[in-house]
């Protein structure tokens, strides 16, 4: 039984949802293709579109965002070649952006190109459906599952399946086009939490379970993690210790759950976690248990997570002797369509012909053979995107930004990267700091998880309205992950690089260079 309020008590998000589910745009996209956007109905348009993963920008009109779906971030030489052609042929500026989900967003997409489109990323293994609004977005695991010596599960089985249920296996599922609000997960097979389990709705650590009869290793299950505009949460624990086998079924029984009972009056607290403080976790576990029709394992007395948060750049060996992942640096995760051509070849030529997407917004090429290993080396695609950046651009991420997006209260990509290089240049550090930009209080560029967050914001600096960013510090990632908070307010962008460079003196012993 689904918790929809009555008509004169719901949002214009649930009333719309209620009246039409998106998916029925894939029946429609025909007549809109020869309609045009500018005469769509207005919800379809600027809502329902994204059921398909396309997305409407005001900031440029006619031209839409594609946010594609790419389980655990591995990508195939082809499908990324694929995706090259289609901002190369259909998208005005050319460009795509991986996101800190482990996908890719392709820019400048025009509507009456979509059939076209679908069908070429169709015929290569690739969907973008369910990809946004009160969706479960990109599902990420591991971006070494089945390269690493030490991982201790292989996550990319198990999140293709649960991207599957979700969607159907890419054709859509009803079933879950009806959220409360938008749902992360994230399966992690290493130990180095490398998927930023603390931030998901449903997070899966590997851990060990004495007395289970033959798999002790499986996964502590953690609830509830999110960022919004009004709050942030860390995931908290379910109590619960899942083998491999039932990933599936607890992330269906959890889905199913939320979609019933979760909140849906209030956008701002329709989360998860809102229903979960609702409820209490004894509750909510018990619900999870009923649903599924036998009692859950306790969970594991402590999870597997060992180590520091990893990057993944540079030259790296893999299990399989012989062979190694080279992570490439990208700038703020920003591709033009050429780069995407080169990452292919390269992946071809060097490795298996296969690409892995990383939360940093990075790319892995796997399977590099010793021999090859210094001819990659003098590619000239790697002067651009390095195995050896400097501190501050390797740590950096950053969002979108208002560039192509209209909530995003500052430009974000270009500003990140011009003053990470030039604090680089000025600073001496002794490790890289992670800094990470986001242009509105939606979060998508989590800065709660940075060294230093950066939350885009309006500041009245004399006498003008200008751009500036909200400071977040403290924020933790790998193991004991904890989120940041804001210590400071309303810092005009202008003023920025001397206030980041105070804080990293104070902070994080940085030292000015002596030229």
């Amino acid at each position: 039984m689904t918790n929809t309020a009555t008509s004169a008590k719901m949002n214009k998000f649930e009333r719309f949802k209620a009246e039409k589910d998106g998916l029925e745009l894939i029946q429609e996209l025909e007549q809109i293709t020869q309609i045009g956007w500018e005469a769509m109905d207005e919800t379809d348009r600027n809502h329902r579109l994204k059921w398909l993963g396309l997305f409407f920008r005001p900031v440029t009109p006619g031209k839409f965002m594609l946010r594609m779906r790419t389980p655990n971030g591995v990508i195939t030489s082809g499908q990324m070649r694929t995706m090259a052609e289609v901002v190369q042929q259909y998208g005005d500026d050319g460009s795509a952006d991986i996101t800190t989900r482990q996908n890719l967003q392709l820019r400048g997409i025009r509507l009456e190109d979509i059939v076209d489109i679908f069908k070429r990323l169709d015929k290569v293994g690739l969907t973008s459906v369910q990809s946004g609004m009160d969706n479960v977005r990109n599902i990420t695991g591991s971006p070494v599952a089945g390269l690493e010596a030490s991982e201790l599960i292989d996550t990319r089985g198990l999140v293709r399946k649960v991207q599957d249920m979700i969607t159907n296996g890419g054709k859509g599922n009803p079933s879950f086009t009806n959220l409360p609000r938008k749902f992360n997960i994230a399966i992690g097979g290493c130990r180095d939490n490398s998927i930023h389990a603390e931030i998901n709705d449903i997070a899966f650590i590997p851990a060990f379970k004495e007395g289970i009869e033959g798999a002790p290793i499986g996964f502590n299950v953690l609830v509830g993690g999110f960022f919004s505009a009004k709050r942030c949460a860390a995931a908290v624990p379910l109590n619960v210790w899942a083998d491999p086998r039932d990933v599936v079924a607890i992330c269906e029984a959890i889905l199913v759950i939320y979609r019933d009972y979760g909140l849906r009056a209030n956008r701002q607290k329709s989360r998860l976690m809102w229903l979960i403080d609702e409820w209490g976790i004894e509750k909510f576990r018990a619900e999870v248990e009923q649903y599924m029709g036998h009692s859950l394992v306790a969970a594991a007395p402590r999870d597997e997570i060992e180590w520091e948060k990893r990057d993944h750049i540079g030259i790296h060996a893999q299990k399989q002797p012989g062979l190694n992942y080279v992570g490439l640096h990208i700038p703020v995760g920003r591709l033009q369509a050429d780069h995407m051509f080169e990452l292919s070849r390269l992946a071809e030529v060097y490795g298996s012909g296969e690409m892995r997407l990383t939360v940093e917004q990075n790319v892995i090429i796997p399977d590099v053979p010793d021999s090859r290993l210094e001819a990659l080396l003098t590619e000239p695609l790697l002067d651009q995107f390095s195995i050896d950046p400097t501190p501050l651009t390797r740590a950096l991420v950053s969002c979108t930004g208002s560039q192509f997006c209209n909530f995003a209260l500052v430009e974000t990509k270009q500003r990140a990267l011009a003053i990470a290089q030039e604090l680089d240049q000025e600073l001496e550090l002794a490790k890289p700091i992670r800094i990470h930009w986001t242009g509105c209080p939606n979060s998508c560029g989590q800065p709660q998880v940075a060294d230093i967050g950066l939350m885009g914001t309006k500041v009245r600096k004399d006498g003008k309205i200008t751009e500036g960013v909200d400071i977040y510090m403290g924020g933790k990632v790998g193991k004991d992950a904890v989120l940041g908070e804001r210590t400071m307010k309303g810092i005009a962008c202008d003023d920025l690089k001397d206030v980041l460079k105070d804080l990293m003196k104070q902070h994080f012993n940085a030292q000015d260079k002596v030229v």
